[in-house]
């Protein structure tokens, strides 16, 4: 393919929507939505946002308060205006008691989901309601000076800033956990803006309407507000978080997934939300770690995706060590994203469930085997094969809290792959002994015997769903690929390192192989499957073989997880985040 270098001179390239065909770097001109974009490598030390749980209710122009592992949000439209509350631990959201006053465009702060400040907003008419949550329930307490909806907040449920507003407002109110004092103005009027900071007394406003959209940032001292370092893109209706010296801002109207990050002085555009959105909420207490959740995209419904930023400590492209293991072992694995996993076989009965924190034991397997395979959610997974000693064809289906024993494998053997996402749909593959080419299809019932591998193989790494499946490498190290349509296996391009007892994530077109051995124990090295040919990225922070996966989405777009192995025997917990080009729109 052409460099963007090789193309510079050449006519910019007319096309309806997204061009397929760009470089990084390459500019076009999308004659649909009559904007200028260009690619951009999804690559930056700041950080990178992945995927987190979905809220129960989608909604609009809501607040929030607390931490990427401990949120929550409150108010919105959904429509109309709404009262729900919902509190999120870094995986998942759970309804907790409602606002005692339903309303839309509010303010809110805190810095955990057990407390925090829900302030303005309108119902309508516009409101200057104050609640304070305890971590069970909201209590009124005094109200703003002055009712006002579009606001900003900043600080903690003791220590707040309300800034900005309806009728283009610059007034400014302190809350010192009892009442709101107004203060010095803001310099710039404007509604619709975000803010961040740690207390009443140090804080940053930046964008809004004033109209037109600003890029204007300020900055708080505890007395007066002074003009700094603008945003790169002037926006409305977009989230921000963060302190006064360490923010973020993403989102934005029209929907747009631009984030900056600020670093004290300036403004810098860094990796993309994964869903384009305005009327967004989000919250974090500096520019490390944070969420954003609910929103629309243009044109509506509502969303309820949740997107959770995480700083340099996770690099895009590459392997980031997480909690390890209870039990160090080799082990199976099942999971279709990389924030819930289930480890258990292989090497025993033991089994964890992975939160996207932590792992927790859970019932064990009914029987201890060696060799076999696994797949499936962490609620719904398949455990088969292996050796108890005795080469075993002995199936077990998991239900997200017991084992149990289902209908056998046609063929006893160890050392297969497998492929699937649930206890009800799957494929096994490969394994021994001798060396087999056996294929078998799970209904959630019964295995079916289907068309065979081309190459008969043990020890071979698996990926994919029941109808769309990747094999590859085996015993002896063999860099040996296939690929199955859900009726036939085809030879595609092999790995570029042949191994054994390697793992695998993702999909038949966007996949991910790691870890496994070749004559020396223990490998580190991980390659992408693109749909055509395998690429060497990243390695393991910790070489192994024999270690399990989760991630069935797109391991471009999104993450996975391996964990566990030998040898020595390993607990560790690794996760992938992944680079890819994003589209971006030129901005005045």
């Amino acid at each position: 393919m052409a460099t963007y270098k090789e193309k510079v001179g050449t006519s910019v390239v007319n096309y309806a929507g997204n061009y397929p065909g760009a470089v990084e770097g390459e500019l076009w001109y999308d004659s649909t939505n009559k904007n200028f974009n260009y690619q951009y490598a999804n690559v930056t030390a700041a950080g990178s946002w992945r995927t987190g749980g979905t809220m129960n209710s989608a909604r609009v122009i809501a607040a929030s308060a607390g931490t990427k592992d401990s949120g929550l949000v409150f108010g919105g439209k959904v429509p109309p205006s709404t009262a729900i509350t919902e509190s999120y631990n870094g995986t998942s959201w759970t309804e907790v008691n409602d606002l005692n006053t339903a309303r839309q465009a509010l303010g809110g702060s805190g810095i955990s989901n057990t407390a925090a400040l829900a302030f303005g907003g309108t119902v309508p008419p516009d409101s200057a309601v104050t609640e304070l949550w305890n971590g069970s329930n909201w209590t009124e307490v005094n109200d703003l000076n002055a009712a006002r909806q579009a606001l900003a907040g900043s600080g903690t449920s003791t220590s707040t800033l309300a800034f900005g507003g309806n009728g283009l407002s610059a007034a400014t109110e302190s809350w010192n956990g009892s009442n709101w004092t107004e203060v010095n103005d803001l310099n710039t009027a404007r509604q619709l803006l975000s803010g961040s900071g740690s207390d009443n007394t140090s804080a940053l406003a930046f964008g809004g309407l004033t109209p037109p959209k600003t890029a204007a940032t300020e900055l708080y001292n505890g007395t007066n507000w002074t003009e700094v370092n603008d945003l790169n893109a002037a926006k409305s209706l977009f989230a921000g978080c963060g302190s006064a010296t360490s923010a973020l801002a993403f989102g934005g109207e029209p929907a747009s997934a631009l984030t900056e990050l600020w670093n004290g002085t300036n403004w810098t555009e860094v990796a993309d939300l994964s869903t384009a959105r305005f009327e967004l909420t989000g919250n974090g207490t500096s520019n490390a770690g944070a969420f954003a959740a609910g929103g629309a995209a243009s044109p509506p419904p509502n969303l309820g995706v949740t997107e959770e930023w995480t700083g340099a400590g996770a690099p895009i492209g590459g392997w980031a060590t997480q909690a390890n293991m209870n039990t160090a072992r080799e082990v199976n694995g099942a999971g279709t994203v990389y924030t819930a996993a289930l480890a258990f076989g292989y090497g025993s009965a033991v089994t964890e469930l992975w939160g996207g924190s932590s792992w927790t034991t859970v019932n064990s397997l009914n029987t201890a085997k060696s060799l076999s395979a696994g797949f499936g959610a962490s609620n719904s997974a398949i455990n088969c094969g292996g050796e108890i000693p005795a080469t075993t064809a002995l199936t077990e289906t998991w239900n997200g809290t017991n084992w149990a024993e289902t209908a056998d494998l046609n063929l006893a053997r160890y050392g297969l792959a497998a492929a699937g996402v649930s206890n009800t749909s799957g494929l096994v593959f490969g394994g021994a002994n001798p060396f087999f080419t056996a294929t078998e299809s799970w209904n959630g019932t019964n295995w079916t015997e289907v068309n065979n591998l081309n190459t008969a193989r043990r020890y071979l790494g698996g990926l994919g769903t029941q109808t769309a499946a990747l094999a590859f490498g085996a015993h002896p190290p063999s860099a040996d690929t296939e690929l199955w349509n859900g009726t036939n296996w085809t030879e595609v391009n092999n790995l570029n390192t042949g191994r054994r007892k390697a793992a695998g994530a993702g999909t038949n077109t966007d996949g991910l192989a790691f870890g496994g051995y070749t004559t020396s124990p223990g490998l580190a090295i991980t390659e992408q499957w693109n749909g055509a040919s395998w690429v060497e990225v990243a390695d393991l922070n910790t070489a192994r073989e024999a270690l399990g996966s989760a991630g069935t989405s797109a391991v471009t777009s999104n993450n996975a997880l391996g964990f566990g192995g030998s040898p020595p025997a390993s607990a560790a917990t690794e996760e992938w985040s992944s680079s890819s080009n994003v589209v971006k729109t030129l901005t005045d």
